[in-house]
């Protein structure tokens, strides 16, 4: 089994750079944030969780540390389904899934979908190949892993 790595291609390097900073909505518009453009790791998941909570084949996120994500716009039209070491981060207004706080609760998976602004960073893998959507192929060159370790 190989490791996926959680590196940061996209990291600065000097201290006195600040990182760019990208939006993202909902569907609607209800529900607005801000996220570093830092991420550590971005990667298509497959597991059942994720196909049920975006109704797709694949989650593709971008993993980053819990606060440096904001939300700006619509707290109060968010649904949380989990708890606070664990969960996903809905509109409640159009169901849109825009996160998932991951990791014991320092961390976020953004949905690279949601985004408005372009991330520097790509998917570099597939993770729970193992339990993929049976009518879905994959078509690319990434790697793919059974699960994550």
């Amino acid at each position: 089994m190989h490791r996926v790595q959680y590196v940061n291609p996209s990291m600065n390097t000097e201290a006195s750079m600040s990182p760019r900073k990208l939006s993202g909505e909902c569907l609607c518009g209800a529900v607005r944030y801000e996220v570093e453009d830092s991420f550590g790791y971005a990667l298509n998941c497959h597991c059942s969780q994720c196909r049920k909570a975006t109704g797709s084949a694949f989650k593709p996120f971008g993993g980053i540390e819990r606060d440096r994500l904001r939300v700006v716009q619509g707290q109060e039209h968010l649904m949380i389904f989990g708890d606070e070491s664990g969960h996903d981060a809905h509109c409640k207004k159009c169901g849109s899934l825009l996160y998932s706080v991951v990791r014991e609760g320092q961390y976020v998976h953004v949905t690279l979908g949601t985004l408005t602004d372009e991330p520097s960073i790509r998917p570099t893998a597939h993770i729970f190949v193992g339990s993929k959507a049976p009518w879905f192929t994959i078509t690319d060159e990434l790697p793919q892993y059974e699960e994550l370790d």
